[in-house]
C-alpha cells in the first residue's frame, strides 16, 4: 500500500474504493449512496426523494462562486432532479476586502439565477487556513416521480452519447492562468477559451434533465480528469467496458488549442460542460433529435459492452488519468497565480 504523500487533485480510485469499503452499512432511506463515479446521493424523506451533492471550488475569487453553483447543480441534475436549494461555505484568507466577498456572492447569485435555484444557507469566514478564496457548495433537489438516474445504470448494449463539447472548463481555467505561455495563440481563439465558462458554458442542468426525461439509463458529468476520467467513472460504476469512437467525440476547439499550446492532453483536462448519457439503442435516435431540437450539441461516441475499462474502436486502451492536466501543470508552476484545480474525486 502506497503511504507516500498524495499529489494535488483527486485521490486515487484505489484509495477512494478502500475508504468507501470501510463505511458501515447504509441506512434504509439511502436510495443512492457513495461510490466511485457517483456525484450525488438520494435519500427518501417523507414520501419524497431528496437528491444532494457537494463540491469544493478552489479557483481564483472571480470564478469560485459562479463555478461552485454550476458544478454542484450539475451533480444533482445528472440524477434527473432539478437543482433547487443551495448552501455555500465561503472561506477567504486574511487581507481579503469586502468588495471581493461581494464579488463572490454576486457570482453565486448570477449562477443561481441561471439554474433556477436559491441560496438557503451556509457560512462565510475569514481564516488563515486558506491562501485564496475557497467555496464549498451543497445543492439539493427533489427527484421527479421518485426516480433517480445513477452513473452506474448503463447496461450492456446501451449507446453512450456525449452532450456538449470538452474541455470547456479546462479552457477557461488554463486561458486565465497560463500567462505568457499562450501569447502565441490567435487572439480570437484565446478569447473564446477565456470565456468558455459562459459560452459554451459549464452547466449541463437542462441537457441532463432532458436526457433523463428521454429515458437515459445512466448519466455522468466529466469534471477533473476530463472526458477520459468521466468515461472510466461511467464504465466503472456500471461494471461495463465502453468502446469509444475517437472521431465522434465533440471537442471544444479553443480548449484543444490551449491544451496543445501547453503540451496538455485534452482528454484529461477539466471537462465540466460536457455530459455523458447512456441510452438503449432503440431510443438513441429520438433522443439525439430531441436534444438537437432543444439546442444541445450531441453525438453518439461509444457503446457499453461486456468487460471493463475504456477502449477506442480499434481496441486501444484509453487511459484513466492519474490526475487532471490542470493539476499537473499547476504543480509544475506554469500558472501566474498558482491556481490548483477545484474538484475532489467524484463519489
Amino acid at each position: 500500500m502506497n503511504q507516500g504523500p498524495l499529489e494535488s487533485g483527486k485521490i486515487s480510485v484505489a484509495l477512494l474504493a478502500e475508504l468507501l469499503a470501510g463505511l458501515p452499512p447504509s441506512p434504509p432511506e439511502l436510495r443512492l449512496g457513495p461510490g466511485v463515479g457517483e456525484d450525488a446521493c438520494a435519500i427518501a424523506i417523507g414520501g419524497e426523494l431528496v437528491v444532494a451533492a457537494s463540491d469544493p471550488v478552489t479557483l481564483t475569487a472571480d470564478q469560485a462562486g459562479f463555478v461552485s453553483v454550476l458544478v454542484s447543480a450539475n451533480d444533482v441534475a445528472v440524477t434527473g432532479a432539478r437543482p433547487r436549494w443551495f448552501l455555500s461555505v465561503v472561506l477567504v484568507p486574511p487581507g481579503t476586502n469586502g468588495s471581493e466577498v461581494r464579488d463572490v456572492f454576486a457570482d453565486i447569485g448570477r449562477a443561481l439565477e441561471r439554474v433556477g435555484a436559491h441560496l438557503v444557507g451556509g457560512h462565510t469566514e475569514v481564516t488563515d487556513a486558506v491562501n485564496r478564496p475557497v467555496v464549498v457548495g451543497q445543492m439539493l433537489g427533489l427527484a421527479e416521480g421518485g426516480r433517480v438516474v445513477a452513473t452506474g445504470g448503463a447496461r450492456i448494449g446501451d449507446v453512450v452519447v456525449q452532450v456538449g463539447p470538452a474541455p470547456a472548463e479546462g479552457a477557461a481555467v488554463l486561458a486565465y492562468d497560463a500567462g505568457v505561455q499562450l501569447q502565441g495563440l490567435e487572439p480570437t481563439l484565446l478569447e473564446a477559451a477565456g470565456t468558455a465558462a459562459d459560452r459554451p458554458g459549464i452547466s449541463v442542468v437542462e441537457s441532463a434533465l432532458l436526457a433523463a426525461r428521454l429515458g437515459a439509463t445512466a448519466m455522468h458529468d466529466p469534471t477533473e480528469g476530463g472526458l477520459a476520467a468521466g468515461l472510466h467513472e461511467l464504465a466503472h460504476a456500471s461494471d461495463v467496458r465502453i468502446s469509444v469512437d475517437r472521431e465522434a467525440v465533440l471537442w471544444f476547439e479553443p480548449g484543444v488549442a490551449v491544451c496543445q499550446a501547453l503540451d496538455a492532453d485534452p482528454w484529461a483536462t477539466l471537462a465540466s460542460g460536457a455530459l455523458l448519457a447512456a441510452f438503449p439503442e432503440t431510443d438513441v435516435r429520438s433522443a439525439l433529435l430531441a436534444l438537437s431540437t432543444e439546442g444541445h450539441q450531441a453525438a453518439v461516441i461509444g457503446r457499453a459492452e461486456v468487460g471493463s475499462g475504456v477502449y477506442d474502436s480499434r481496441g486501444r486502451a484509453i487511459a484513466w488519468p492519474e490526475r487532471d492536466e490542470v493539476a499537473r501543470l499547476a504543480s509544475a508552476g506554469f500558472t501566474r497565480r498558482g491556481v490548483a484545480p477545484r474538484h475532489g474525486r467524484e463519489m
